[in-house]
Parts: structure tokens; sequence; C-alpha cells
């Protein structure tokens, strides 16, 4: 997945934003390519897990082809999902999964499938044709 600077700019702005608490929202994707970022709100206002919560009418634009990619920061941990977050997986099993680490300002994607933690390719460009 392509996460263009301008992007992931977003989500380090987001997290810090939020910050101690984790920030979340979702990524919207193209053929592989973030077009945007959603920002959401974190109702459990929580530095530990988070609960997300969009306008309802983000979650049609996967019904107008879009992927939809989950996002939430962690404030010093890796960004490598927590058991809280394959425990509370819930509807994106097998979604992407995209973690940002304030501490090491690095951006790590995943999917998370039957407890299953695999790791998804994140770049900030499109390889070379």
């Amino acid at each position: 997945m392509v996460i263009p600077a301008e992007v992931r700019s977003e989500l380090r702005a987001h997290a810090e934003a939020e910050a101690p608490n984790e920030a979340c929202g979702l990524v919207v994707v193209k053929d592989g390519v973030a077009e945007r970022y959603v920002r959401g709100r974190n109702a459990a206002a929580s530095p530990y897990r988070f609960e997300l919560e969009v306008r309802a009418e983000t979650w049609f634009l996967e019904d107008e082809g879009y992927e939809l990619a989950v996002f939430h920061s962690h404030l010093s941990s890796p960004p490598h999902p927590s058991r809280t977050d394959v425990e509370n997986i819930g509807l994106w099993q097998g979604k992407p999964y995209l973690i940002l680490s304030l501490g090491s300002d690095t951006l790590a994607g995943w999917t998370i499938q039957d407890g299953r933690i695999e790791p998804l390719a994140v770049t900030d460009r499109a390889p070379a044709a």
C-alpha cells in the first residue's frame, strides 16, 4: 500500500493532536494508493485502546470502489498490533490495519485474520514501472 507523504503527514498531525490518547481514523485507498485520511474520534479516549467513530457516510465509500484502511496511533510502543488490537479486530478482520508509532515515527501496515497477524507492505511511493 502506498501512503503518500501528504497523507502520512495528516496521520502524524492527528496522532500528535490526540496525544496522550490514541488517534484513529480511516485511510481511503484506491488501487493500492491512499487518496486521503478521514479523522475519526476515539470514543474510548484512551492511550491504550481505541473505539473508532466516523461519520456514517464514510463507510459508504466502499460501495464506490474504495478500500478503507483502519488507522490508529501508538504513543511510544512499536507500530505492531497489540493483544488488545487483535482481540478487538471485529469487523476490520482481514482489512488493512495501519499503526503509527509516535515514539519512532514509524508507520506499519498489517492484516489481522483469525488471530494471525500478517505484515502489509507500506511505502511512500509507487514502484517504478
